[in-house]
C-alpha cells in the first residue's frame, strides 16, 4: 500500500516549480505595468508643468499700444508665440504655440525612456490668458 501511494505522487513531482515560475512571471509583468504607468503619469505631469509655464510666458506679452490707447488688455500674438517658443527651447522641449489676442495655447510632446516599450510619448496642452485687476 505504501509503494502504491508513492507511485501516484511521483507524477506530481515538479508541479509546484512550474506554478512558482508562472506566479513569478505574473508578478514581474504586473510590476512592469505599474512602473510604466508611473512613468507615464510623471511624464504627463512634467509636460503639463512645461506647457502651463510656456503659456504663461506668452500671455505676459501684452499689446502695449492697445492698452495705452484704449485701456483694453490684449496679447501681442507674435511676441507671445516668440516668448512661449523661447521658453520651450530653453528647456529643450518641443511643442506648438498658438496665440490670439485673447489667449495663448501651448501643446508639448514629452518623450521619456521606457523599461519595456522603447519610449513613452505624452502630449499635453495648456492655455493662459492675461488677467487684470
Amino acid at each position: 500500500m505504501n509503494t502504491n501511494t508513492f507511485a501516484r505522487r511521483s507524477g506530481d513531482r515538479g508541479s509546484t516549480m512550474v506554478l512558482s515560475i508562472f506566479l513569478i512571471l505574473v508578478v514581474l509583468l504586473l510590476a512592469t505595468a505599474l512602473i510604466e504607468a508611473g512613468n507615464a503619469m510623471a511624464a504627463r505631469g512634467h509636460g503639463l508643468d512645461i506647457a502651463q509655464q510656456a503659456a504663461r510666458a506668452g500671455a505676459d506679452k501684452i499689446d502695449l499700444a492697445t492698452l495705452r490707447g484704449t485701456g483694453q488688455v490684449r496679447i501681442d500674438p507674435a511676441a507671445a508665440e516668440d516668448a512661449a517658443s523661447a521658453y520651450l527651447a530653453q528647456l529643450g522641449e518641443t511643442g506648438t504655440v498658438t496665440a490670439t489676442p485673447a489667449s495663448v495655447v501651448v501643446t508639448v510632446t514629452v518623450n521619456r525612456p521606457s523599461i519595456s516599450f522603447g519610449s513613452i510619448s505624452v502630449q499635453v496642452t495648456a492655455s493662459a490668458a492675461p488677467l487684470t485687476g
